[in-house]
């Protein structure tokens, strides 16, 4: 879902909670959503959306016309269902940017005016929810260009002998075909970045170091969290964290350790690394295949975190 325009089909604004809103000339959105409406402030849910792919199926339903606003949403859109986007996607005009942080809401039942007319609202199911990125002045007739967020990671394998060709990276290509899996069965757009070096400290360094500076949003490690002699990735990587997140690891050695006790000598750890969210693996496609299981039930829920999305 790249490159499609959306149009701007009403802007609308309450200067009341609790009532719908109206379409008016023009809206001015600032650092807190859109001036003079009810629901702007300093939290994620600044200006609300909603297409009007989703009105006419609800206008169906109905079995009238629903007017702008009438869903209480700020900008009524045409071009792409705003549901099928996800938090921090942005929709980019010549004069404003948003970025979704929220898809539906919690349904007000019978404080809806709607819903208490038909028995049923889409603004909880297909209505979205964004921040401002770029403040400025929207009207009807505008056009936002959707950019949808592309996770950028980055896979190291730290192996003397794979470094060499000695043997084929195995565990590096495992990590991406399953993070690829994980993101492509949540319509994600990701890329991929992966290099092979040994396990030396100097050049793990430098590939932390440029990471940071390029603000992956995830860095995967494979190799070098056992207790050999050249096992040096935990060392390495801790020296870079910001903050530790220690209990997914602590998770998968326990429930891999009971059956397997080997898998508790693992010093594998996890972490923030400035935006970057790091995690360091084992060196057998086994491993990695346990590890990543566990990883994915949390990696969005993190990328929201430090993004301050209350996304639950």
């Amino acid at each position: 879902m790249t490159n499609i325009s959306i149009k701007v089909l009403s802007v609308n604004i309450s200067e009341k909670k609790g009532v719908v809103k109206h379409q008016v000339d023009s809206i001015k959105l600032d650092s807190k959503g859109v001036q003079t409406d009810a629901h702007a402030g300093d939290w994620n849910r600044q200006v609300s959306l909603l297409g009007q792919e989703s009105v006419d199926r609800f206008e169906k339903q109905a079995g009238r016309k629903i007017a702008f606003g009438e869903f209480a949403e700020n900008i009524t859109t045409q071009g792409l269902e705003l549901f099928k986007t996800h938090p921090l996607d942005r929709f980019i005009g010549e004069n404003v940017t948003l970025e979704v942080t929220q898809i539906g809401k919690k349904c007000h039942g019978d404080n809806c005016a709607i819903y208490r007319e038909v028995g049923n609202c889409v603004m909880p199911k297909e209505g979205i929810f964004c921040r401002v990125i770029k403040q400025g002045t929207l009207r009807s007739e505008d056009v936002f260009v959707y950019e949808p967020k592309v996770y950028n990671v980055k896979i190291i394998t730290l192996s003397d002998r794979a470094s060499i060709g000695e043997y084929a990276d195995l565990s590096g290509p495992r990590i991406k075909d399953l993070l690829k899996s994980f993101f492509e069965e949540k319509q994600i757009p990701v890329e991929f970045d992966l290099q092979v070096i040994p396990d030396n400290e100097v050049m793990l360094m430098e590939l932390m170091e440029k990471t940071k500076k390029d603000k992956m949003d995830f860095l995967f490690t494979t190799g070098g969290t056992g207790i050999g002699p050249r096992d040096i990735t935990p060392e390495i990587v801790k020296v870079f964290l910001d903050k530790e997140i220690p209990g997914i690891m602590d998770l998968i050695r326990i429930k891999y350790g009971q059956e397997k006790p080997g898998a508790l000598l693992s010093r594998s750890t996890a972490g923030l690394m400035g935006s970057t969210i790091v995690y360091t693996l084992p060196g057998s496609v086994k491993a990695v295949e346990e590890y990543i299981s566990e990883i994915t039930k949390t990696m969005l829920h993190l990328v929201y975190t430090i993004n301050r999305l209350d996304v639950h």
